[in-house]
């Protein structure tokens, strides 16, 4: 097989997370619950939850510049902004638009996608896109979540699982070293809408008493088939991710997939036949961050070593929508 010849690589990233942990034993005070129930069925022990005046575009703003200084780019560079986000600080603009004035970025287009849990994914693909179109050359993707906005905090079965961060990559043409995207992998089945969703408080049942009443402007979740449902669809993505890039599973060096639950994880690097210790898990710490998940954990796995030039990465994803996607990156 011929490994594919990247276009676009990513020349860095960087990541912001909120100071404040709020941890297993913290939620147990007003739910019904305990460290051990959440550890045993998710694996998280704590989550970083934003104060009140901090804004999601603030920790995109953290992240994007962290990013831009290690691939020694400035705003003036960027030529797009491409930020996933399920939880924009406003339904309008979009919260990459406030990125873009907090970073100066004049020449930048920005704007939101909504993709939920792989929108980082979704991200890196419409850059590669727009790189290989020649459209731009330096681009910004954002994945950031303040999930704890729309979380409702009296639902034990999401309370627990949630957490707020941002991740930014700088994504630009590749070099002819071999080292970028390989391949990248995206679906959705909108029919698995309801078995994640946030029902009100859109233009179809705006916000309302009724919607405030019955709680419909937060995120609700049939946990069994969504277990199920992802589980089933991050083996498809991980299959087609490798298959594209024409590599198979026993090459590569870290496999960094979405942080939802522990179970997940370990049964697609199963299918996948990757053994754990080439397995990137840092759920216990941060929860479930949606779009913001894998960079998170990439920077972690970067930071103790894990990480090396031209490593090769396998990173997965499964969100509401239902969408997934996956990537193979040589770093």
């Amino acid at each position: 097989m011929t490994v594919a010849r990247p276009v676009a690589e990513v020349a860095s990233i960087g990541t912001a997370v909120p100071a404040q942990v709020v941890t297993n034993a913290d939620l147990s005070k007003t739910l019904d619950t305990s460290d051990e129930w959440i550890v045993e069925r998710t694996g998280i022990r704590e989550r970083r939850i934003a104060r009140p005046d901090e804004s999601l575009a603030s920790l995109c703003e953290t992240a994007a510049r962290q990013a831009m200084s290690r691939a020694g780019v400035t705003a003036e560079e960027l030529d797009a902004i491409v930020l996933s986000t399920v939880s924009p600080d406003r339904r309008m603009p979009g919260t990459a638009c406030d990125v873009q004035a907090l970073l100066g970025a004049e020449q930048a287009a920005a704007f939101d996608i909504s993709a939920a849990c792989p929108g980082f994914i979704y991200g890196l693909s419409i850059a590669e896109g727009f790189v290989a179109t020649g459209t731009s050359r330096t681009v910004l993707v954002l994945g950031g979540e303040k999930l704890s906005c729309i979380t409702d905090w009296e639902d034990r079965s999401t309370a627990v699982l949630f957490g707020d961060g941002a991740g930014a990559a700088i994504v630009r043409p590749a070099r002819p070293d071999g080292r970028g995207i390989l391949s990248t992998f995206l679906k959705t089945d909108g029919r698995l809408a309801p078995l994640l969703w946030i029902p009100g408080g859109g233009s179809l049942e705006p916000v309302s008493e009724k919607v405030l009443r019955e709680r419909s402007h937060f995120m609700k979740m049939k946990g069994r088939e969504v277990f199920k449902a992802a589980v089933l669809a991050m083996a498809e993505a991980t299959d087609e991710a490798l298959r594209r890039a024409c590599i198979t599973a026993d090459q590569i060096d870290l496999f960094v997939p979405h942080q939802a639950n522990v179970r997940i994880i370990e049964a697609t690097a199963k299918h996948a036949g990757i053994p754990m210790d080439k397995v990137m898990v840092n759920l216990e710490k941060y929860g479930n961050t949606s779009a913001a998940s894998i960079p998170i954990a990439l920077e972690q796995a970067l930071e103790e070593g894990r990480v090396a030039k031209g490593s090769l990465l396998l990173f997965v994803a499964f969100g509401a929508g239902f969408t997934w996607g996956s990537a193979v990156v040589r770093w």
